[in-house]
Order: structure tokens, then sequence, then C-alpha cells
């Protein structure tokens, strides 16, 4: 239904879960599913919506911030990054993990990011042990200015790609890729609270939160914005927190408790009328009705009259 369904590979990764096979393009959803960990009722401030469509959010949280807001039809599905552990564990060979990946706040297409990358760079370095890997959003990324203040710095840095936007673009590995940086380090830290922070601590990364957090351009501030985080969630902030207490939050966050069964997933999201290879494999041919002529379409709709 919605583009934003798609960003980041989403659709791609539970459509995989739900053993529909390799898809070309997956299959729409029937209603929006919030693409980001936000502080209001999942969808991105602005968001088109078509009264009373279906609302699929990660956490019990936000569906009850969604209630709070008028928002109806709203079920807790939780994260697709939940969905996509599930489908690719932690090899109990994998090396061991080292150094910190690290994630400044970023704009987007409608929004660019102002903040001092160079006092940033310098609080990193006073804070981090071990090798350091940078990972910029793909806007700061292919502004080389940004890019070689990191690089100077001596970080490694990258860029998980293009998140998509109206269909195209789409990189279905996106979050495969993400998790793969992940499971290399120890560590996980921004400048501000996002979904990398959780999907870190998920994927069994220490985490941090410090640093200057940076400004969007037009922030949108309905939701209570920075402050409204760091009163909320305090025991995230600071360059060594708590990890058990950390890891309980991106549990609650991404809606790990919410796992869905593939067969409940396909029916929430209007997809049961669609077949997994297996189910294509098992169904039995009717040759007799394979046999049949086609239909008289004019008669059929009506125009013979």
């Amino acid at each position: 239904m919605h583009h934003a369904n798609h960003f980041y590979g989403h659709a791609q990764v539970l459509a995989r879960y739900c053993d529909l096979g390799e898809l070309d393009a997956p299959p729409r959803m029937l209603g929006y599913l919030q693409h980001g960990w936000n502080i209001g009722d999942g969808l991105a401030p602005g968001t088109p919506y078509v009264e009373g469509a279906p609302i699929f959010v990660w956490s019990e949280q936000t569906r009850r911030r969604a209630w709070s807001l008028g928002r109806r039809n709203v079920t807790v599905v939780g994260a697709p990054w939940i969905y996509l552990l599930a489908l690719e564990p932690e090899a109990p060979d994998a090396p061991p993990r080292e150094g910190t990946v690290w994630y400044p706040f970023h704009g987007w297409e409608g929004q660019e990011v102002k903040g001092d990358h160079r006092r940033l760079i310098a609080t990193i370095k006073d804070v981090e042990e071990g090798p350091v890997t940078v990972c910029l959003y793909w806007a700061e990324f292919q502004t080389r200015r940004i890019r070689r203040l990191y690089e100077r710095a001596g970080f490694r840095v990258i860029c998980h790609g293009y998140r998509g936007h109206w269909w195209r673009q789409t990189n279905p590995d996106f979050l495969l890729g993400q998790l793969t940086e992940l499971r290399k380090h120890k560590r996980v830290a921004s400048n501000r609270v996002s979904s990398a922070l959780f999907y870190g601590l998920a994927a069994g990364c220490e985490s941090a939160v410090y640093g200057d957090p940076m400004v969007l351009h037009a922030e949108d501030p309905t939701f209570g914005g920075v402050a409204r985080i760091r009163r909320q969630w305090p025991e995230l902030h600071g360059t060594h927190v708590d990890h058990a207490v950390a890891r309980a939050i991106a549990d609650d966050e991404l809606g790990t408790a919410y796992l869905t069964s593939p067969a409940s997933l396909r029916r929430l999201f209007g997809w049961e009328h669609l077949h997994t290879p297996q189910e294509q494999a098992d169904e039995p041919v009717d040759h007799h009705r394979a046999a049949e002529p086609p239909p008289d379409r004019r008669r059929d709709a009506g125009l013979d009259r």
C-alpha cells in the first residue's frame, strides 16, 4: 500500500519469513508498516493516511500512543529486524567481535542535519577504545566533505546503502548487510537513540549514546524530540551504560516478544492468496479443468446482448 513499507527491504524480509520464495518485487501490504523507531504513533510525521486502514507497529508502547492519538486498527507485529534475526541466527563459530560501529545522526531526502562533525569526531576519539567504524547515511556518505572528515580521522567509513523511495532503488539486502556489520563489533554507539542503536543491542552489541545530538532542519517537535527521549530513556544515554537494562529496552521497543508466525503475518498483510513454493508444488492439477476451452469473454461480460 504505502511505499514506505518497502524502505530498507522490510517487505522483502517479511515475505522471506513468510516463505514466499525469491520475489523480484514483494507483495504490497494492506496497511501501513512502521518503518523506523519513533516516539509517536509509528507513522512518520506527515504521512498521508487512509482513515481506518490497518497500521502495523513494532511495540505495545507504540500501539498505546497511536490509540491515544485517535488511531484505530493498530496491530503489534514487531520490527522487521526481529524477523531477520530469526532468519539469520549468529554462527556459533563467529570470530570475536572488536571495536565500535558508530552511527552519526543523519538527515533524509527532505531534511538536512546540521552539526559540528569535527567536534563529534574529537568526542569519539576521547571515548572509544579499539577500531571505530563510522556508518554514514547515504546522503552524508555521498557528501565528500563530510565523508573525508571521518576518513582523515582514521576511522573506517561505510554506508549500508540506499533505503529506497517510491518503490525504486530499494536494496533488499540493506538489513542483512547492517546485521553483518553489527555482528563484527563489540559496541554500537550514536549521538541519538535510533533504530540502529536498538538493532545493535538486539544483535548482541553493547551500546552508548553520547556527543552533540545535532539538529535536523525544521525538526518536528510534535512528540517532544530529543528532550523527551532523554527524559524517558535516561538509561540509554552515556558513554558506558548498563547492558542488561539497555538490551531489555531494545527488546521492548523492537517488539521481540511479538514475533508472529508466517501464517498469521500472511493473514494480517493480505498475503493469504499467495502460495509458498511448497504449497505450489503440492497443489493438485485438475487436468479436466485445464483442458476446458476458454470462456466466451464477450458473453461473460454481457457484450453479446
